[in-house]
């Protein structure tokens, strides 16, 4: 499998791991593997710190 397309399928900009000097093919497959991909992260940040309501008796105005 290409690194390229790895990178690609993680929606990562092209090049973010590919492009780095000194980097071999079996380097930048172990880097990949061992990423998080960004939309995946986002989300579960998301579903750990929903928007919450206040409560009314709670604010202090």
């Amino acid at each position: 499998m290409r690194a390229e397309f790895v990178e690609w399928m993680q929606g990562l900009e092209p090049g973010w791991v590919t492009a780095t000097p000194g980097l071999g093919r079996p380097a930048q497959l172990t880097a990949l593997g061992n990423g998080v991909v960004p939309q995946q992260a986002a989300h579960a940040l998301h579903l750990l710190n929903p928007s919450h309501v206040r409560c009314p008796r709670g604010s202090a105005q």
